[in-house]
């Protein structure tokens, strides 16, 4: 069997050489230089190492304006050029319009109709369900995605069983911020979870959005520590994917926290790294948002 595990990392581009406003030239970011020998560039924007490949993805996909996770994120995974089909970027929630499209176009729904099994390994907080229960519906593309496909969402019990995984890697901002009293987990600890559970099913994805909110925020104190959890979890998928049949790809849906001069997003491309059997393959075949899909899809199916 085929698997992708896509770890999705929302607000993360290749900018430029500048160790104060780039965090990864700033802080360092051991995925880059001990993969891939080097931190990516506007001027170096694909690296090679082995079957490992770093490569730039398009994300404004000719629409003016500055790209938004709402139709970015619907780009990724329904693989439609969604800013186009509404006349602008939108976010940080889908259009009102592009709902219809989620439900049956998203990759999730697409697969499990081939007959193919699938999961989203982020668990979500009793109070996002509570949320769901009170009859809101402002979810995210991915989230809304899983709910118009019938797919259950995980909860707490999920994280403490090791079957599922918090979108901040570490279990540590549930407890600090929404009281719970999980076990801090290492990010390494985490990607070894995650490699286990994507290797049960076709297609896994996993969700990061700390980069987006601290690229937009700068929180003082947060940047660096965000990113060196985020680095010690990709070295540590990217180091124990060696001989299992996953083919990991990372993605984003924009730039941001990649120039942090700024608290908006950026037109700079949106970052993708892929590693494993089916790499080269991702990165031959992807150049803009909307070919993740299908090219997943190859792969998967």
């Amino acid at each position: 069997m085929n698997s992708v595990l896509m770890v999705f990392i929302d607000g993360i581009g290749i900018g430029k050489e500048d160790y104060q406003n780039n965090p990864f030239f700033k802080y360092g970011f051991k995925t880059f230089t001990e993969i891939f020998g080097e931190i990516p560039t506007l001027k170096n924007p694909k690296i090679k190492s082995s079957n490992r490949f770093l490569f730039p993805v398009d994300a404004a996909l000719g629409v003016k304006g500055l790209p938004q996770s709402g139709t970015g994120q619907t780009s990724i995974l329904c693989g439609i050029n969604a800013a186009e089909f509404i006349g602008k970027h939108h976010g940080p929630y889908p259009y009102s319009t592009l709902i219809p499209v989620i439900k049956e176009k998203n990759i999730f729904r697409e697969l499990m109709k081939a007959g193919r099994n699938v999961f989203f390994a982020n668990a979500y907080p009793k109070v996002f369900f509570d949320y769901i229960k009170s009859g809101k519906s402002r979810l995210s593309v991915t989230s809304l995605s899983c709910r118009l496909s019938g797919m259950k969402l995980n909860g707490v019990t999920d994280v403490r069983k090791g079957k599922a995984i918090t979108a901040e890697i570490t279990n540590e901002r549930w407890n600090e911020k929404l009281g719970y009293n999980l076990t801090v987990i290492k990010p390494q600890t985490t990607a070894k979870r995650l490699l286990k559970i994507a290797r049960n099913y076709s297609f896994t994805l996993f969700e990061y959005f700390i980069t987006d909110h601290i690229g937009h925020g700068r929180y003082d104190g947060e940047v660096e520590k965000a990113l060196n959890v985020l680095d010690e979890f990709l070295l540590s998928l990217i180091i124990n994917l060696e001989g299992t049949h996953l083919t990991l790809l990372t993605c984003s849906d924009h730039g941001n926290i990649e120039d942090l001069s700024i608290k908006t997003h950026t037109l700079n491309p949106a970052l993708s790294i892929a590693a494993g059997k089916y790499a080269g393959h991702f990165a031959k075949s992807i150049k803009d948002l909307t070919q993740i899909k299908p090219a997943v899809l190859k792969v998967c199916r």
